[in-house]
């Protein structure tokens, strides 16, 4: 009888630990099927058109196999190339298919530097992508084409700081920038704020986290209702160095 019930209890354990191991690898599975699923945004424009002529921007935003209809946020930022600063950005109609558009008019000769801004899913991508309008670059702009054309065509590096909104004095804010190198998240990179008042030489320097692929934030408390100027500075182990001004305001 004794042996019996060892025999009973031995099979019992065997089929316990079997189960288990069986749940681990599908959990194993699902998380390994989670890490493949990345947000893929094809970005389609016309590679030239001609000054005023009404162009069509499409983002077609995918999450692995899924389309995705419900993106938190698709915007397309454009400006005339050496021109960053006096960018504009319009956001895209959802058409709910996965695809979201915006129509657009370019009122010069130049060529046109876009970025297809998309948040979903907690992640950030924002693919880049030019078009010549009428007869394309300037003179200035081939003078500067024309000098760094030699050689192999460097990557392209994209930063893009998520501006707070209405910060306050010793309030906690979240910095968050994202940031891509030939149009994939940049990943283990150091990145940080050097922050300094309009009323002090002070430097802050704050040390970011990835807290997702390409996106690094950090916490910050400003001391003073006044405007800030932040530097937003990116090093790689490849020899990466950039770097980008933004102002905050404080009240």
């Amino acid at each position: 009888m004794k042996k019996i019930i060892s025999v009973l209890l031995l099979f019992i354990i065997i089929v316990n630990l079997s189960a288990c191991g069986n749940s681990g690898d599908n959990n194993s599975n699902q998380s390994s099927e989670q890490e493949l699923k990345t947000l893929k945004v094809e970005f389609e424009l016309p590679e030239k058109a001609d000054v005023d002529e009404t162009v069509e921007l499409k983002a077609i935003v995918t999450y692995g196999d899924e389309k995705v209809t419900d993106a938190d946020e698709v915007e397309f930022e454009y400006w005339e190339q050496g021109n960053q600063e006096k960018s504009t950005t319009i956001e895209a109609s959802n058409n709910g298919d996965g695809t979201y558009t915006a129509e657009v008019s370019f009122g010069t000769d130049a060529v046109y530097e876009i970025y297809a801004h998309t948040t979903a899913r907690d992640l950030h991508t924002m693919p880049k992508k030019t078009i010549t309008v009428g007869e394309g670059v300037n003179n200035e702009q081939e003078a500067e084409s024309h000098e760094h054309g030699h050689g192999e065509q460097a990557d392209v590096f994209g930063m893009h700081f998520i501006e707070p909104e209405d910060v306050k004095v010793d309030e906690e804010v979240e910095l968050a920038v994202h940031l891509q190198l030939d149009n994939e998240p940049l990943r283990d990179a150091r990145v940080r704020y050097e922050i300094v008042s309009a009323n002090s030489e002070k430097h802050h320097w704050v040390e970011t986290e990835e807290s997702s692929p390409g996106e690094y934030s950090a916490s910050f408390s400003f001391d003073e209702a006044t405007e800030y100027t932040m530097t937003i500075h990116v090093e790689n182990d490849e020899g990466l160095h950039e770097h980008e001004e933004y102002t905050v305001v404080v009240n």
